[in-house]
């Protein structure tokens, strides 16, 4: 089946219902995206359509997510390219909605905040940015529940059935939005699960992103630093070696078109850095390792989970 899109939210509560009610659906998925997809955004997709009956993407460039206002207006747009790669993934289901219908009063007076958890790493780096991002995906999660279409009174589930699980897949790169999400669903009790999905990277190690398209070829090859250094410090995990984050760093810092933002060793789930003398002495447990850079223009992130 086509894949169908879907530009107001009525009109995307309605669709998903119709479709819920015409495969008896027990569950349906949410992948929330700003466009310019890649293969990243392509395992996003796929996870989703193996576990859930119906799925719908959406892809709005939130502009509460920006600081700069050059920087939202040179963020691509390729829907029709958006729409192929989802519809090859089996997804059925597409929201593109325009600024005013996701924020039809303007920009909202009132909007989440994230809190300590956000003020830090990325968020220190591009203060509001996370605010904008937890507003936007609370509105998305809204719109895409399975709930929505009752309300609506386009799905009549049979008496003392279920109402259809409900879940939405993000990409462990960007690991503090997810970090975020989970805590905001849990503190604000969204019905749904969060779930996340592993890195995807290039042959060569570098994070897909839709920013790479914006590289060089040297400043690709330099970007390459980002990924090895992560890996140094997961080797050295696995091996419960001290993690020696100095010499990680410096590593980063010897390719000059690298300039480093962070780079640290955290809990992932306060991101709070963990104590000192976990790099001098063996390391164990389990721990998160971010980092963020700016390769010639273009600010990048990464992050590897380490255990032992």
């Amino acid at each position: 089946m086509a894949i169908e899109l879907v530009t107001t939210v009525t009109g995307l509560q309605a669709a998903s219902a119709r479709l819920l009610a015409a495969r008896s659906g027990a569950s349906q998925a949410l992948v929330p995206t700003m466009g310019a997809l890649h293969e990243g955004h392509a395992a996003l997709a796929r996870a989703a359509v193996e576990n859930n009956d119906v799925v719908v993407a959406s892809i709005f460039v939130n502009p509460l997510q920006f600081g700069d206002a050059t920087d939202l207006d040179r963020y691509p747009r390729t829907l029709e390219a958006d729409l192929a790669l989802l519809e090859a993934e089996g997804v059925d289901l597409v929201f593109a909605p325009s600024v005013d219908e996701v924020y039809p009063g303007g920009e909202p007076l009132v909007r989440l905040t994230s809190g300590r958890l956000g003020d830090k790493w990325e968020g220190a780096s591009r203060p509001g940015h996370f605010d904008g991002a937890l507003t936007v995906v609370a509105k998305l999660l809204h719109y895409g529940t399975p709930a929505a279409g009752l309300a609506a009174g386009a799905l009549t589930p049979s008496a003392g059935a279920a109402l259809p699980a409900y879940r939405a897949y993000f990409g462990q790169k960007d690991a503090q939005q997810l970090a975020l999400v989970r805590r905001m669903v849990a503190d604000l009790n969204f019905p749904v699960e969060i779930v996340g999905v592993p890195t995807v990277r290039s042959a060569e190690g570098l994070a897909l992103s839709s920013r790479n398209r914006f590289l060089s070829p040297a400043e690709r090859d330099a970007a390459l630093v980002l990924s090895r250094a992560l890996r140094l410090l997961q080797e050295r995990a696995n091996a419960r070696e001290p993690l020696d984050l100095g010499s990680a760093q410096a590593l980063v810092a010897s390719q000059p078109l690298v300039e480093l933002d962070y780079f640290d060793v955290v809990d992932p789930r306060t991101l709070e850095p963990l104590a000192e003398n976990c790099r001098e002495t063996p390391f164990s447990g389990e721990a998160l390792a971010l980092i963020a850079a700016k390769v010639g223009p273009v600010r990048l992130i990464d992050n590897l989970p380490l255990s032992s």
